[in-house]
């Protein structure tokens, strides 16, 4: 029944996934109505609604039981545990979300609220656009640069192109971008998993740059195992 589940391992006491096409989901989601930008809320009650959660792109909480979790079609889902503390977040991150660092805001929410510590953290960066796939306007880049983003590491102009889809022109990584953010957040290396999964050329997940802006979404939660 749910075969179409992507699993993710981060470690004991705490269930991660995202779905792939007509997955059926094992469990109610909380989720809330994602715009792009880098607000972060609490979730303090099991029975917040996406009205509750109207304007928000990250998720944090401490609930045993309550799944949180983000809707992507090419934008990159960070969900993040910390087993000390038992507090996650899920966390909606497409390049404007990015240039505004919402992963590292997810983050000190969960330092400054529930006394977590980056060091002892686990990541996923799950299904997301990949590199080769992400074209980009100059703009864009401009963008990255101005945040202060490592420019060089995820960056690349690749010439005229050959005519294909996505060939040539300004590519960003998004993976790289990411990951960079929460290492530079203080969360070990070796603790940040990524999917390497690119939804633009994998027909499995939904992409809405291959498929449009209407196509569906991938969920992805991350939930507390009771104790």
């Amino acid at each position: 029944m749910y075969s179409e589940l992507m699993k993710y391992d981060l470690g004991a006491g705490v269930e991660v996934f995202s779905t792939q096409r007509n997955a059926v989901l094992p469990y109610p989601v909380i989720q809330g109505h994602q715009v792009h930008d880098c607000k972060v809320a609490v979730v303090d009650r099991p029975d917040m609604t996406r009205e509750d959660l109207e304007g928000y792109d990250a998720f944090v909480t401490n609930l045993p039981g309550v799944a949180i979790g983000v809707r992507t079609a090419d934008c990159i889902p960070v969900l993040l545990y910390d087993p000390v503390r038992r507090v996650i977040a899920a966390v909606h991150a497409g390049w404007k979300g990015t240039v505004l660092r919402i992963s590292q805001k997810a983050i000190g929410v969960m330092s400054q609220c529930f006394g977590c510590n980056p060091a002892d953290m686990r990541a996923v960066l799950g299904p997301g656009i990949g590199p080769r796939s992400f074209q980009v306007g100059e703009e864009v880049v401009a963008h990255f640069k101005k945040a202060g983003f490592p420019i060089d590491e995820i960056w690349s102009f690749n010439g005229p192109g050959d005519g294909t889809p996505m060939s040539g022109g300004h590519h960003i990584d998004l993976w790289k971008a990411n990951r960079w953010l929460l290492e530079q957040e203080g969360i070990p290396k070796e603790a940040i998993h990524l999917a390497g999964i690119d939804t633009y050329t994998t027909e499995a997940f939904f992409s809405a740059r291959r498929e449009g802006i209407h196509c569906g979404r991938i969920i992805n939660a991350i939930k507390l195992i009771p104790q």
